[in-house]
Formats: structure tokens, sequence, C-alpha cells
């Protein structure tokens, strides 16, 4: 019997357990914190073997393949160890994707990843189709391919879990957009980051299809020394595409071979240039599988925001709060600050992950009154604004960024919380972040 050893006890960690157990191989999982209650219950239901609060390399580096969460630093020294001794590792998106034949539609990019693979979702149930949603999202993938039996599942890949990519092929992938991200985790280089994200096509052959954002200049630069075996289909906010999606004034026009949808930019649900562009690119994916242009059309017109991104909160005294708190990168707050049309207190700060703060300059001139830091280390949000924002405040917790933040503003302010950091300095996660901010304003 094959040893599978999982490091990792979230709910990516124990849905790849579930499903090595079924597939029959001996399950060990190991978590250096504390595993959650709930899934404790489980894996004691099942009869995993498992340990938490430590990592016994007697107990790992026997294993014949290894799932690790994407979580887990691949430049640790456990991961170091297991890779010197030849052991397969896997992400738990690889090896579940080896356990069904369900068609699958893998989204990934710096930003917008969540907001598009929930919009397909969308589109695709309302199609009627039986679709499972996955991936850094919703259930974990490994569960529901142990206890569903979906024909599609629409998956949100981060660079982490396409790492360790052998043989997973998705049949439509997609990439959003490249921007620096994670950069502590490739080396400071960026070309290692834009590579991870394209294995995302890297097994896909004549069959599958590959859609992709045609303004973004990394990935067409990609073209130029690469290729991939599957048909491209492009979406573009600049220019006209033939086969793809594109803006025309004030509509998207979608062309899927001689499929073709027409839709005006103020019946999309989502606002922004970016939702455009998500929403070009989710239509693609609808009229490749088939999906009628109605359908898709009042899917994108009646979707309803993703929770932490962009998500309009409450308004006090006739200010907004508007919760951002998914923004964990320098890009997705250049697409937050775009849409604000009234004067910001920006909320900003976390952990830093080799971020470069020069491209939201033009941004912050034009429509940020004042900054509010929320983080333990603030030096580098202060030295590229200080010439530019007045009033610049230090917080270290979300109690006082908030009520700064207030006390700050005036009747028609935003207070746009849009860290652009990750938030593991003084919160679990940026749902924890996002979920203090929306208490602390309604305590206001």
């Amino acid at each position: 019997m094959e040893r599978l050893v999982v490091i990792g006890g979230g709910e990516s960690g124990v849905g790849a357990s579930i499903l090595a157990q079924k597939q029959g191989f001996e399950v060990f999982l190991t978590d250096l914190g504390e595993i959650k209650p709930e899934y404790k219950m489980v894996l004691n239901q099942k009869q995993i073997s498992y340990e938490e609060k430590k990592h016994s390399e007697e107990k790992i580096l026997n294993a014949d393949w290894i799932i690790k969460s994407p979580g887990i630093s691949k430049n640790s020294a456990l991961i170091k160890k297991i890779k010197e001794k030849n052991i397969k590792i896997s992400s738990e998106i690889e090896f579940a994707s080896q356990y069904t034949g369900a068609k699958l539609i893998a989204i990934t990019g710096s930003n917008g990843k969540t907001t598009t693979t929930s919009l397909a979702y969308h589109i695709f149930k309302n199609a009627g189709y039986n679709v499972g949603l996955a991936g850094n999202i919703g259930k974990s993938f490994a569960w529901q391919v142990s206890e569903e039996n979906f024909d599609y599942y629409i998956l949100e890949i981060s660079s982490f879990q396409l790492d360790d990519i052998q043989n997973f092929k998705p049949h439509i992938s997609m990439i959003l957009n490249l921007s620096p991200d994670h950069l502590d985790e490739y080396g400071y280089n960026y070309q290692n980051y834009i590579d991870a994200k394209f294995k995302i096509t890297k097994n896909q052959d004549p069959q599958d299809y590959f859609i992709y954002n045609e303004d973004d200049k990394m990935i067409l630069e990609w073209f130029n020394k690469n290729n991939t075996e599957a048909n491209r289909f492009p979406f573009s906010l600049k220019s006209e595409v033939k086969n793809g999606a594109y803006m025309d004034g004030n509509n998207i026009k979608i062309q899927v071979n001689s499929e073709r949808l027409e839709m005006k930019i103020n019946e999309l649900a989502l606002s922004g240039k970016h939702n455009v562009a998500n929403s070009m690119a989710a239509g693609i994916a609808g009229k490749l599988s088939k999906i009628k242009s109605e359908v898709i059309k009042q899917s994108l017109a009646d979707f309803e925001a993703v929770e932490h991104r962009l998500e309009f909160t409450y308004k006090i005294n006739g200010i907004s709060f508007i919760n951002d708190s998914k923004a964990t990168n320098v890009n997705s707050v250049y697409y937050a600050l775009e849409t604000m049309n009234s004067p910001v207190i920006w909320i900003v700060g976390g952990k830093d992950k080799g971020n470069d703060y020069t491209e939201l300059i033009p941004f912050v001139e034009q429509k940020v009154k004042a900054i509010v830091c929320l983080g333990l280390d603030n030096t580098k949000i202060i030295e590229t604004f200080k010439d530019i924002v007045s009033e610049i405040v230090e917080t270290q917790s979300m109690k006082d960024a908030v009520q700064a933040a207030y006390s700050l503003g005036k009747k028609d302010d935003v207070v746009l919380l849009s860290p652009a950091c990750a938030s593991f300095d003084l919160f679990k996660n940026y749902e924890d972040r996002g979920n203090q901010f929306k208490e602390e304003v309604k305590k206001l």
C-alpha cells in the first residue's frame, strides 16, 4: 500500500486526505499549527491518522507521495528535505484532478480570480449545468471529487497550486492578468512567478482552450518565447479581437467561432474596467461550453459581488466605507482606486510581499486625501507617499485604523480598506481582516 502524507490540516489538506483514503492509500496528515475542531472531527470519524503542532520528520520522509498545502512555503526546510529525498510532491488540485472525469475550467491571474471564478460558476449554474466550485474558493476540490459527481468544476487556482503541476489538464484555462505578487516565494524574480502561472496551460492539447488578456504585455512577452497547444481566445479592453472578446465603445462583444454575443457595459452587474475584463473572460468560457447567449447576458447582469472585494459596507454621516480586504497586492489596489470617484481615505499595509508602490502614485495624487497605515512595518508605504499625501497616520489595530479614517473623513468621502499586502502580521487571513473592518465600522 502506498503511503501518502498530507502537509497542512486546513480545507484542502483534509479534503486530500479523504480522497486519498478512498483511493486506497495509507494516509497520514501533519500540521505545524492547531487543526480546527471541525476538521479534527472529520479526520477522527474517517479514522485518518494525523498529528498537530509538529512535523515528525520520520513519519513524513518515508512517504511515497506528499500533498502540500498551498500555504506552506516551498522554501521551508521540510520541503527542501522532501525534495532531497526525491519524494513526489503535488498540490491538492493536481492530486484530485487525477480522480475525476469532469471538465475542468481553471482560472488564474494576479487579480480578479475570485470574482471571475464566481462569475463563471454563476453562468454555468444558471445554464443548469451540474457544476462544482473549488480551488482557492468554496469547498476543497479533492473533498468534492471524493463525495460529489459533478460534470464540470470551476477552479480558482493560485501560482502556489501551479508550482507542483505534473498532469493537471484543464479543458479551459485562463490567465486574467499578471503583476508582481508573492515575489518573496519566487526568489524576488518576476519571471519565476510568470512561469508558474503559465503552468496552467502545460498539459493542454488542441482540444482545449486558453483564455487570456491581450492587453497584458507580460502575457504577450511569454508568447514570444513559448507556446501552448490549446486554442487561444484573447480578450481586450483596447483593440478588436476576431475570436474572443473586446470592448467596443459602450459595449462588450464576444465572438466564439460563429457564435456572437453583444451586451451594454452599463448592464453588467460589476463596475470598473477590470470587471469588464473579468466579465468578458467568464463570458468566453460560457460560450466555449455551449451556453446560450441569453443565459450568459442574464448572469453577467444579475451577479452579486464577492465579499471582501470592493464590498460597500456602510454609509455613516455621508462617509462611505468600502471593504476591499482581498486586495493583497499593488495591482488590486490600482483597480480599486481606478473605480473611486470621491476623495479617498485609504487604509493600507500588512505583510509586504516585495511590493513596488510607485505605480499607484498617479491615482494616489489624484484621489487620496489621507492614508491610514495598518501594519507592523509601514516604512515603505510612508517613504513612497510622504511627499504626495500630507496626512499619513500609523495604526496597529483595525479599531484604531477605522477610527482614524473616520475622524479624517467628511461627507461624500470614501474610506477604502485596500491593503496591498498579505494580512498575516495582524490577522488570520484577509477574511478576518475584512470582517474586523466591517465590525469596527458598525460600532462607529
